[in-house]
């Protein structure tokens, strides 16, 4: 009778039990990631701090024509310095056997040759220190089982090319130790400033990624646009292709050829562009055509960016507008400071800062490109006010 009572028919009066189902508690995907996801930013902030510090003394260390004063490849004993008379005659040896001292620094005395290395020491300190900083934070995040899932191969990707760019960086700097130069060749430059940029791009896209849940980005993508997506695709690459041109202008010191705008001397195209043999050297050494095609570049990367720019006014997300706008600001910019660099023969500063132009300029496309596909949806609220 018990059991018959039990399966009757709950009247509509009948008072509801008090115990409640468990119900799923909103954000609950990113429980517990909040802190592992700070932490994270703040190892990847350190990280593009230092690869940004290590583009400003590698642009240093080629404009002082300092990369080739140390002579040797020794990751773990070259991170010290002679530290006695002894050892600065060592290294000042060494370095006259090169090259370089040969032909173009005859007679330097131990003060220049003292400037030239701790710019290159430097550089190559700061290279130790990113992939230290970068093993310490990854092993103490994967020990700690804090990677977020999907994160740990592309952290390790981080590390194997700052691991490769050790290798690049001194197959730049061995082109350079040939019988019969003076400096690195303008295509290992060129590879290596452009691996500084690829890790940069990805330093800065796993961070905006971690500042926003993923269930933030999953309902954001559905708001994403293609078409302004690839418009700044297509400009990331363009820039990208920009900053390879524009290391090989600095490989060759095609900066300081043509010292006119927006002519090229007399003409708008490089006089005697292809006396080299065979041709395709031309396109690395001729001084005039590297030029030149760098410039021709600039002209289309800013054209593409004004027609990105054109779509992404029009973007119904504030912020990603802001960041659209912010793009064509800094391309604006950025030609006029490579103007300047080249009407006054680039000197030391007007270039440097022509380099870290092309860091900002980079970071803002990225930035861009970001939230077109994971825009910031405003609410009619915040529209309002």
């Amino acid at each position: 009778m018990a059991k018959q009572a039990e399966k009757r028919p709950r009247s509509i009066f009948e008072e509801v039990g008090t115990t409640q189902k468990s119900v799923a508690t909103p954000g609950g995907i990113d429980r517990g990631r909040a802190e592992a996801r700070r932490g994270l930013r703040i190892w990847l902030g350190l990280l593009f701090a230092l690869v940004v510090a290590i583009v400003f003394v590698g642009g240093m260390t080629r404009l002082t024509d300092s990369g080739l004063s140390i002579t040797e490849w020794n990751p773990v004993s070259g991170a010290i310095p002679p530290l006695s008379a002894e050892a600065w005659e060592v290294e000042f040896a060494n370095y006259k056997a090169s090259p370089q001292y040969e032909l173009m620094n005859q007679g330097m005395e131990m003060d220049a040759f003292k400037r030239i290395f701790w710019w290159e020491w430097a550089h190559r300190q700061l290279g130790r220190t990113i992939g230290l900083v970068w093993a310490l934070g990854f092993a103490g995040f994967a020990l700690a089982r804090r990677v977020p899932p999907g994160y740990g191969l592309r952290f390790f990707g981080i590390g194997a090319l700052i691991g490769l760019q050790g290798a690049v960086g001194w197959w730049m700097v061995h082109s350079g130790l040939q019988e019969g130069m003076v400096t690195v060749a303008s295509y290992r430059l060129a590879a290596h400033l452009g691996l500084a940029f690829a890790i940069l791009g990805l330093i800065t896209w796993y961070f905006l990624r971690l500042g926003r849940r993923e269930v933030d980005l999953l309902q954001a993508r559905r708001s994403a646009e293609r078409k302004l997506w690839g418009g700044m695709t297509g400009l990331m690459h363009l820039g990208f292709v920009q900053i390879l041109l524009g290391a090989l202008v600095a490989g060759i010191d095609a900066g300081r050829a043509f010292p006119t705008w927006p002519l090229m001397g007399d003409g708008f195209f490089p006089p005697d562009p292809f006396q080299l043999e065979p041709v395709w050297r031309n396109f690395f050494e001729d001084p005039g055509l590297v030029q030149f095609i760098h410039r021709m570049a600039g002209y289309l990367l800013l054209i593409l960016g004004v027609v990105v720019w054109l779509r992404g006014s029009r973007s119904p997300h504030g912020k990603t507008r802001f960041a659209v706008n912010a793009v064509l600001a800094m391309l604006v910019v950025q030609m006029v400071l490579g103007i300047v660099t080249a009407l006054y023969s680039a000197p030391l500063h007007a270039a440097i800062t022509h380099q870290l132009g092309a860091v900002l300029l980079w970071v803002l496309i990225l930035r861009a490109r970001f939230l077109a596909r994971y825009p910031i949806v405003q609410s009619v609220r915040s529209l309002r006010k």
